[in-house]
């Protein structure tokens, strides 16, 4: 009953967890297909990404502006743009074109990012609950089961316009119920702190930046390392990232019982370890099934880096101040969203997949061994002060 009351308490936000999860999971199960379609080389594609990389960052920047000038219709307005921007990829001849497109639905899916994950850091100071791991898992079940679901209508010869436009739908259809709140009521999350400190916005954006590289680098390249490293079909390739995505959200929703429990700092130590772990045995997986278990190990790691990274962040600030911190903090750490798989295709034209999620597992360990211990001594000297 605990976990269905939040969920009820978060049903707002948790829609637009779930049409961003849809529609990038879509995307990942189509990633081999659409690549191929436009004949571009690894690095190539990698560079048209990195170009819808910069338009989200800037359009995250601006999502207080978005916020400020649409009120409680920003949810629904940047759900709309995002479904309609997700229905050109497959309509694309070339590379260039590639680029814009997928600019303008990485530009809406980060401000919708930023607006709810802003929304949901609001439910939990007004009522005392830890919620980011609850919907950061559900973002995680929705883009397992349309990766997954992409990669069975591929193997039935559906295209990927017919595919696009059938999650339009299902987005479209949750689109009502994604209201919002005001946050500017001018009450405080934290005693006597009027907005966080920048060095823990830079830091949680760089704890936020490597998780979201080590998740969207995989999600983007896990099935083209399994089809074309190991030998996989379609369907194959795509439960690389949707096994990525469901020990996401079994991994969140464990975070979501951790984070009453456990020391958040420690969590985030040894998740990021766990995940390095995970992005090795993917790297030198000699067989589809190893390469599967890492990912999984991946999954359950990176899981609850982010969103307990937004919670500290969120819980530091008052209302009226949480959503630029929110989309400073996402700006960051979705540089790392955006640039994970161009960076991927960079490192896999020079040197191949596998030395790429190497590159991940070695990104993996700057959280535990840099990042985590600089926050834990900025906390503790801001305490004593």
């Amino acid at each position: 009953m605990g976990l269905l009351h939040d969920i009820g308490l978060s049903a707002a936000p948790a829609r637009g967890f779930v049409a961003v999860g849809l529609c990038w999971g879509a995307f990942a199960g189509l990633t081999p297909q659409l690549k191929a379609a436009l004949g571009a080389s690894d690095g190539a594609y990698g560079m048209a990404l990195f170009v819808a990389a910069i338009g989200a960052a800037m359009a995250m920047w601006l999502a207080p502006r978005v916020d400020s000038a649409l009120g409680g219709h920003a949810m629904r307005v940047m759900a709309v743009a995002m479904a309609a921007a997700f229905l050109l990829p497959g309509l694309t001849q070339t590379l260039t074109v590639f680029a814009v497109v997928m600019l303008l639905a990485a530009a809406a899916s980060g401000t919708l990012d930023v607006l709810m994950n802003a929304q949901l850091s609001g439910v939990e100071a007004r009522t005392g609950r830890t919620l980011m791991n609850l919907n950061h898992a559900i973002f995680s079940f929705a883009y397992a089961a349309s990766a997954m679901a992409t990669g069975l209508a591929r193997e039935a010869a559906v295209g990927p316009v017919t595919i696009f436009a059938g999650v339009g739908v299902i987005v479209l259809a949750m689109v009502p119920g994604m209201t919002a709140r005001p946050l500017d009521d001018g009450t405080q999350t934290a005693e006597g702190v009027g907005g966080a400190p920048m060095r823990v916005i830079w830091i949680g954006g760089a704890i936020t930046l490597i998780a979201f590289m080590a998740e969207q680098a995989t999600e983007g390249w896990s099935a083209l390392h399994i089809e074309r490293g190991l030998g996989g079909g379609a369907a194959e390739g795509a439960t690389g990232p949707a096994i990525l995505g469901l020990t996401m959200g079994i991994g969140r929703l464990s975070g979501q019982l951790l984070a009453a429990r456990l020391n958040e700092a420690a969590v985030i130590r040894t998740a990021a370890a766990l995940a390095a772990v995970g992005a090795v045995t993917a790297a030198l997986a000699p067989t589809i099934p190893l390469a599967y278990l890492g990912f999984g190990i991946l999954g359950l790691g990176v899981s609850v880096i982010a969103p307990m990274a937004f919670a500290l962040v969120g819980r530091a600030v008052r209302n009226r101040d949480r959503m630029r911190a929110i989309a400073r903090v996402a700006t960051i750490g979705y540089l790392g969203f955006f640039i994970g798989p161009p960076a991927m295709g960079f490192l896999a034209e020079i040197w191949g997949l596998t030395a790429s999620f190497l590159f991940i597992a070695g990104a993996l360990l700057a959280v535990p061994v840099v990042l985590v211990p600089r926050l834990v001594r900025d906390q503790m000297s801001s305490v004593n002060r």
